[in-house]
């Protein structure tokens, strides 16, 4: 099994998160009636049908809380056909991950699978509800690994609280071999030219350039975090020519030829832990120093005044927060008791209008927060 996934491993999770580019267009959406649904899924095909169900049930939901408020017929009927549309999708249940994302309008519908393990939900809104979105882009123990050595490649997606994934990437070298069209990168007495080490330095550098090529498109527009599993001197060369922002500093030193995909998995655990906590460190410590001069703030009135001025920098976020309510376009915000078809996630909302003027988003724990608050926010300027 070594080198080799498991089982388990094997079974292909098809995720589609939206990019931050893409969830800034999600974000902007606003209809007469927008309907955001996430539900559990199965990767197994044949097992579909209980997700099926539950797009059902939560449709139904949908449909009586547009009938309350006296939306419009016609357009509830849009709706209602697009999702009866997609739950009849025998080649679309076939390939799933963990849960599913269904966001529609009477004009549109957008789905999107996620790899971590949802509750169903249902909101009714002018715009969509896109918090399990927003978290997915913050998670600590989402990451690609690069198995690269000089014998195989593999690209994997790992993943919270459900097994790795081998992510199809056309074009990536198989080895450096045959990426260099040699028979071997170590035998190098048919070419006097790099019939030495620099000439093994320079093959494994055009091996590595190609990896590179091949993972871009893959990789592009994604701040997911890249590791790299490799040992001297192919972990060095490649770091030299990688072009992905995200290929964090630390790796994996062991040879991924002897590892799984759940071992690579597992040996990133620590590395992205270590990763995370240090990039909340740095958050909360530029929180505390911003706050002695008003521009950090864990107040939710304040930080969506903020947020609607453009004024966020940084947004910390419990990832298990909710309050019901609305936030008018000056940032002004009205609580409710509970959400219907006239009121959304405050929380959710504030983080759309901060990531639509450039703030990143940190999902993070309660704990991780100033006592009793839900968000921490880092201002540009005083509000």
């Amino acid at each position: 099994m070594e080198g080799k996934p498991s089982e388990e491993t094997r079974t292909m999770l098809h995720v589609d998160v939206p990019s931050a580019t893409e969830m800034r267009a999600l974000i902007g959406v606003r209809a007469d009636a927008a309907v955001s649904i996430y539900l559990p899924a199965t990767p197994h095909g044949q097992h579909s049908d209980a997700s099926r169900i539950e797009l059902g049930n939560l449709a139904r939901e949908a449909m009586a809380q547009l009938e309350t408020v006296g939306f419009d017929k016609r357009r509830r009927a849009a709706i209602e056909e697009q999702l009866l549309a997609l739950r009849e999708d025998d080649d679309f249940w076939q390939m799933q991950a963990h849960s599913l994302a269904v966001l529609v309008t009477p004009d549109s519908l957008r789905s999107y699978r996620m790899a971590t393990h949802l509750q169903p939900l249902v909101a009714v809104s002018d715009r969509y509800h896109v918090t399990p979105l927003l978290r997915g882009l913050g998670f600590s123990q989402h990451a690609y690994v690069l198995a690269l050595s000089e014998n195989a490649t593999r690209l994997i997606e790992i993943f919270a609280d459900s097994a790795p994934a081998l992510v199809r990437v056309p074009d990536l070298p198989k080895d450096a071999a045959s990426a260099v069209g040699r028979a071997s990168v170590n035998n190098l007495t048919q070419n006097t030219r790099v019939a030495n080490a620099e000439g093994q330095t320079l093959l494994l550098r055009q091996f590595a350039r190609k990896v590179d090529a091949a993972l871009r498109p893959v990789l592009a527009g994604r701040e997911t975090p890249l590791l790299l599993a490799a040992t001297e001197p192919l972990a060095s060369i490649y770091r030299g020519v990688n072009s992905c922002p995200a290929l964090l500093s630390e790796g994996i030193s062991a040879s991924p030829d002897r590892m799984s995909d759940g071992d690579l998995a597992e040996a990133s655990r620590p590395i992205l832990a270590a990763h995370h906590a240090a990039r909340v460190e740095a958050a909360l410590g530029l929180f505390a120093a911003r706050a002695s001069d008003g521009r950090a703030t864990s107040d939710l009135a304040q930080a969506a005044r903020a947020a609607s001025r453009g004024a966020v920098e940084m947004l910390l976020v419990d990832i298990e927060a909710h309050q019901p309510g609305l936030v008018d376009e000056d940032g002004a915000v009205s609580f409710a008791d509970a959400e219907g078809a006239d009121s959304y996630d405050v929380i959710d909302e504030i983080c759309g209008r901060a990531m639509l003027t450039g703030a990143s988003i940190m999902g993070v724990r309660a704990s991780d927060l100033p006592e009793g608050a839900s968000l921490a926010a880092v201002l540009r300027y005083p509000v």
